[in-house]
């Protein structure tokens, strides 16, 4: 368990820089707002669902860390218990 919680922590770990999904957001925000320029016509705002997907990427990163904590403790306390002296009758 100590092990596999280290796996999963290391495997949840950000890396850094911006990943494929958060591009291709850029991109496509870059594309909409070159149309809207470039068009004389003015349309209404969308809506902004970016802080939807950011409360989940936090929340996702809360639960991962949490996940991550309860499996290192288990597998401490199973380390340790296998230290403990049983009694041989």
């Amino acid at each position: 368990m100590l092990i596999v919680g280290f796996v999963v922590y290391f495997w949840t770990t950000p890396q850094k820089g911006m990943s494929a999904n958060e591009l291709a957001q850029k991109n496509l925000q870059r594309m909409e707002a070159s149309v809207q320029g470039a068009s004389s016509i003015k349309q209404k705002a969308k809506p902004d669902p970016s802080h939807i997907a950011k409360a989940l990427k936090t929340t996702r990163a809360q639960q991962m860390r949490y996940l991550t904590i309860i499996a290192m403790l288990l597998g401490i306390g199973f380390l340790l218990y296998s230290f403990v002296a049983k009694k041989e009758e």
